[in-house]
């Protein structure tokens, strides 16, 4: 079993329980379309593209809109069932390559989006897959820092997104940092640096 399979279990026991009409931390989505945003990503490589693409997000976001009209336990089974044979993420290292820094994000979207969450105890081998995301994204993801910018985790390693003036220090535990990197403002992380600076981190668009 991987991060990613974890995650994937988890996220759909979530989507189980709690229903197709549940808030998420994603602007304007609910449950249902989570799902659905999951089964275009792996299910629809003509619609997929427009996830990252704004020029062909309009068509995306037709064919996600009709997966989130189709009965809430179909659409589950499809997100838990994962992709088709021929999909590249059936490869068990390239699933935990894409999936485990993605589906950790999401599972988190739908638990923090409700009323009452609080952090997942820390996990040695998760955490392990969450900080190695990081590294690998966390420059893209916060590449429009106008300032230093150091991720650092609790046990003292540390990822150098920009060297420069005003150095900001962002500490959190993997799973944090990483939710912050993906733009998520209900990751806990503490600041460190210039007031001024800290502003304009928190400020970034941070994402892909």
């Amino acid at each position: 079993m991987s991060v990613a399979t974890d995650e994937r279990a988890a996220l759909c026991d979530l989507l189980d329980e709690l229903g197709p009409d549940q808030p998420t931390l994603c602007a304007g989505w609910q449950t249902r379309d989570m799902a659905a945003h999951l089964v275009v990503r792996e299910h629809r490589p003509d619609a997929a593209p427009g996830i990252l693409l704004p020029a062909l997000a309009g068509y995306t976001k037709r064919v996600q809109d009709g997966y989130a009209r189709r009965p809430w336990r179909e659409l589950v089974d499809l997100v838990r069932g994962g992709p088709p044979a021929w999909w590249p993420t059936r490869i068990p290292a390239v699933d935990k390559l894409v999936n485990s820094v993605e589906l950790f994000i999401h599972h988190e979207d739908v638990r923090r989006g409700q009323e009452g969450w609080t952090p997942r105890e820390p996990d040695a081998r998760r955490d392990a897959a969450l900080w190695a995301g990081l590294k690998r994204a966390g420059k893209l993801t916060l590449r429009k820092t106008p300032v230093g910018l150091i991720l650092h985790r609790g046990d003292g390693d540390s990822v150098v997104i920009r060297r420069g003036p005003n150095t900001v220090t962002v500490t959190g535990e993997p799973g944090e940092l990483l939710l912050f990197a993906f733009g998520r403002d209900a990751a806990r992380v503490e600041f460190d640096g210039d007031q001024h600076a800290i502003a304009a981190v928190r400020g970034l668009h941070r994402g892909l």
